[in-house]
């Protein structure tokens, strides 16, 4: 098995234990799908794969309708895409993705998280090239032989391929987005949910106090409405 892999069995993800703050990352995942390609999913290739993490995370189909609706009104406020970067105590590296409509309130209360919990937020590039930024996809598993599908998705870009609980995982890099989606759909491979990660090259071990220090950084994050994923390279 490849670092995706190893990535995935050991993320922790605290952001989706409470339904309603999933619920709001899709609906602002909506909405940024909607105002870069508009609101049809047939020709909105975005769109259709939020859609599709919606219901992966059993968001009711009315919900969908109305975030799709309130997307399109002209008294919705855009969205903007900002990654901030730092470390936390012990020299553990963070990349925090945020989407928000007040960039002064996000960078204020991503800061003062860093600064209440002994870390240091940093400048743009600081840490991100410590991470792969790749794309994913969980597949319906209908007893497909791993070995042969991936060798017929490497040449779409897709990189890793294996089991997991509910589904088969593809994972590519982050370009490659597009390209695997559509042979997917063209192949009639039901895709469950898809999105992006950015998976340490290296980790690095830590005492369990050292750990419990991290974490009150990394819940601080993710408990705010203005952040959509959190990433680190703790072991």
């Amino acid at each position: 098995m490849g670092r995706a892999f190893e990535f995935r069995k050991a993320r922790k993800f605290k952001r989706w234990d409470k339904m309603a703050k999933a619920f709001t990352r899709i609906g602002k995942d909506i909405v940024i799908a909607i105002k870069a390609g508009g609101p049809d999913p047939a020709s909105n290739s975005h769109l259709r794969a939020v859609i599709q993490n919606a219901k992966a995370v059993n968001m009711p189909k009315e919900n969908v309708e109305r975030a799709i609706k309130k997307a399109t009104s002209k008294d919705q406020k855009d969205y903007k895409e900002i990654v901030y970067e730092g470390y936390a105590p012990h020299g553990i590296a963070i990349l925090v993705e945020t989407a928000t409509d007040n960039h002064t309130r996000t960078v204020a209360d991503v800061r003062s998280y860093f600064n209440k919990c002994n870390g240091s937020l940093g400048t743009t590039g600081s840490v991100e090239f410590m991470f792969e930024h790749k794309c994913h996809f969980k597949i319906e598993n209908i007893g497909q032989d791993i070995e042969e599908l991936e060798f017929e998705l490497i040449d779409i870009g897709v990189e890793e391929v294996f089991e997991d609980e509910d589904g088969i995982m593809l994972y590519g890099n982050f370009p490659d987005f597009g390209k695997i989606q559509s042979y997917l759909e063209e192949n009639n491979m039901t895709v469950i949910s898809s999105g992006f990660e950015r998976i340490p090259m290296d980790t690095k071990e830590l005492s369990e106090e050292q750990i419990a220090d991290v974490e009150k950084l990394l819940d601080k994050l993710e408990d705010n409405d203005d952040v959509q994923n959190v990433y680190h390279n703790m072991a």
